[in-house]
């Protein structure tokens, strides 16, 4: 295979992993079910809670990437005809609605100008008694925060399943103390981790109001909680697949990383890093994508100056300067950057990296604000 250039992941994920996660893949693979991996893994999970600001049992690492953690938090909790509303303010919101849907659910959209917030009020008035409301804290499309908290304050009975991809390990996430239900992420982001799972927290009042099986063997919670052993209550363990035994090492380490640093001082550290970004951007006589409040300190979309190819810009900087920025998503493919400083990239160097590349590729294409 040949060399391949150290490479700035600098959109929206994956992101650089912490040294500590990428060192722990070069240690000695175990078996899926070897006492000392059963201990990792058991610690693993307990940095899960952590992180997630839960003490939910059932919250493990589940051996698949976020979007198996959106099918299975849908698959265990929504059943033929149950009523699910959706906050949609951009692509993870809708592809909510694609999953759910695939479940059997009746879906209510609500739906948002990409780059804006969710609207809590009439996310909440859209049907009076939804079996799920579901909804993206950090949508990574777009770059905007939305109030999971709010949500969950006036959710009544209703079960709040929130996509957690790009907000957790980077702002505030107090998963039982907003009333989330069931939340998934991806390790791949602000976590400083690489792709490949997706923590996975499901509480006793959504896991007990199962009523069928589920339509998913793989993504079962209550096989796999059996598996993890801790989340099934009972200590023991009963063989449900091979675990990435190396992948959840992986996880270990970098959620060490993070609590060794602190969970807030690490929040902090994105909020600084974001800011900084943000503010160069405006310096340059850039305009921001979305709304000024709920602007992510992890992902910044940013518009494409008129006159400017997004493609040949993105191309210089990974060409050139070895950075990669991600284009926008749907319609906005051509029209939006997002630049990425998660997990270990939140950094005020690596701010100055993607800034100085920037003006390079900018200067190289004529563009001068």
């Amino acid at each position: 295979m040949p060399a391949i250039l150290e490479r700035h992941l600098f959109g929206p994920g994956p992101s650089n992993p912490y040294p500590e996660a990428t060192s722990a893949l070069a240690l000695p693979l175990l078996g899926h079910l070897d006492p000392e991996f059963l201990r990792v893994m058991d610690e693993t999970c307990d940095r899960l809670r952590t992180v997630w600001g839960t003490a939910n049992a059932r919250t493990l690492p589940l051996s698949a990437t976020g979007s198996a953690g959106m099918e299975a938090a849908f698959v265990n909790t929504v059943t033929e005809g149950d009523v699910v509303v959706v906050a949609v303010n951009g692509l993870f919101g809708q592809r909510m609605c694609d999953v759910a849907g695939r479940c059997g659910a009746e879906v209510i959209a609500v739906e948002h100008t990409w780059g804006q917030p969710v609207d809590v009020d009439r996310v909440l008035s859209a049907h009076s008694s939804p079996k799920v409301i579901a909804a993206v804290h950090a949508e990574t499309s777009t770059g905007a925060r939305s109030d999971i908290a709010a949500l969950g304050a006036g959710k009544g009975d209703a079960l709040l399943l929130t996509d957690a991809v790009t907000s957790i390990g980077g702002i505030e996430l107090r998963a039982d103390d907003w009333g989330v239900d069931v939340g998934y992420a991806g390790t791949q982001k602000c976590l400083g981790v690489a792709p490949g799972l997706a923590p996975f927290t499901i509480n006793d009042r959504a896991f007990e109001r199962r009523v069928v099986k589920p339509r998913s063997w793989y993504l079962d919670l209550g096989l796999l909680g059996g598996y993890v052993g801790e989340a099934s209550g009972s200590g023991g363990r009963t063989y449900h697949h091979t675990a990435p035994t190396a992948m959840v090492a992986s996880l270990h380490a970098g959620l060490g990383r993070i609590l060794d640093e602190g969970l807030e001082n690490v929040w902090a550290r994105h909020e600084e890093a974001g800011r900084l970004l943000q503010d160069g951007l405006v310096e340059r006589g850039l305009e921001l994508f979305a709304a000024e409040g709920a602007r992510l300190p992890e992902l910044t979309t940013v518009k494409v100056p008129e006159g400017v190819d997004s493609a040949e810009v993105r191309k210089i900087l990974l060409e050139r300067h070895g950075v990669e920025i991600g284009a926008g998503a749907g319609s906005y493919a051509a029209t939006v950057w997002r630049i990425g400083l998660m997990g270990h990239n939140a950094r005020p160097d690596a701010v100055l990296l993607v800034l100085a590349a920037l003006d390079d590729a900018l200067a190289t294409v004529g563009w001068k604000a």
